[in-house]
C-alpha cells in the first residue's frame, strides 16, 4: 500500500529557470561589478570556472563556496532574493498537491541545494504541504539522486520501498534509479512546456502533466 508520494523540486513542481537565473546571470553581474568587466565576458569566465570544477563535484553546489572563491560582496540569501520574482510554480502543482495531502505523506527529495529548495517553496507558498525536505547535495552529501539516496530517503522515512511513489523529470535520477531501489516511480515529461530534452521512459509510467499522476496512484 502506498503511503508516500516523494516529489522533485525543480521542472517537476516549479520551472526550474530560477536557479539557473541565479547562477548565470546574478554570480556573473557580480563579478563583472566588482572587477569592472563587462557583463559577457564575467560570465563567460565564471561559466569556465563552473566548467572546471563540474557537477560531479559537492562544492559545484555550494553557492556560498563560489561567493567565497570570487570574493563577492553579496550574501547568498541577498542574491537568492533578488531574483526570486522568477520563482513560478507549474500551473497544476497546487491542485495537484492539495488533492494528494489528505491521503498521503508528501515529501521533497531534490537534488538542489537546500537554501534553492527553501527559498522555491517558500516562495511558492508550498512548505506546508511536505513533511519532509530532503535536499541530496546538503543533507547526504550526495551528487546525485542514485541508488543510494532512495536507499537512505527509505531509511529515513523508516518506510518500505514499496510503501514510496517518487516522481520527477529526470529519467535516471528521478525514474530509473528509484525503481532501481523497489520505489514506483512516474517520469514527468511536460509535454508542451519543454522543461527537460530526457526521453520520455516506455513502460507505461510517463505523465505529461503533473495532474496526471491523480489518475495513476
Amino acid at each position: 500500500m502506498k503511503k508516500i508520494i516523494s516529489f522533485d523540486l525543480d521542472g517537476t513542481l516549479v520551472h526550474g529557470k530560477y536557479g539557473d537565473i541565479v547562477w548565470n546571470q546574478g554570480i556573473p553581474e557580480e563579478y563583472a561589478m566588482k572587477y569592472g568587466m563587462p557583463f559577457e565576458e564575467a560570465k563567460k569566465l565564471i561559466r569556465a570556472q563552473y566548467e572546471a570544477i563540474g557537477d560531479s563535484a559537492i562544492e559545484w553546489y555550494n553557492i556560498d563556496n563560489w561567493l567565497r572563491k570570487f570574493d563577492l560582496p553579496v550574501s547568498a540569501n541577498t542574491l537568492l532574493n533578488r531574483y526570486e520574482t522568477s520563482i513560478e510554480a507549474f500551473p497544476d502543482t497546487l491542485e495537484v498537491l492539495q488533492a494528494l495531502t489528505t491521503k498521503y505523506t508528501l515529501i521533497i527529495a531534490s537534488n538542489a541545494a537546500r537554501i534553492f529548495v527553501e527559498k522555491e517553496l517558500a516562495y511558492t507558498d508550498l512548505t506546508h504541504y511536505f513533511t519532509h525536505i530532503i535536499s541530496a547535495t546538503t543533507d547526504y552529501g550526495m551528487v546525485k539522486k542514485d541508488e543510494r539516496f532512495y536507499k537512505k530517503l527509505c531509511t529515513m522515512l523508516n518506510a518500505s520501498p514499496h510503501e514510496i511513489v517518487h516522481v520527477g523529470d529526470h529519467q535516471v535520477f528521478d525514474f530509473e534509479a528509484p525503481l532501481r531501489h523497489g520505489i514506483d516511480a512516474f517520469h514527468l515529461v511536460y509535454d508542451s512546456l519543454a522543461v527537460r530534452g530526457d526521453p520520455p521512459a516506455k513502460n507505461g509510467k510517463t505523465i505529461y502533466r503533473l495532474s496526471d499522476l491523480l489518475d495513476k496512484i
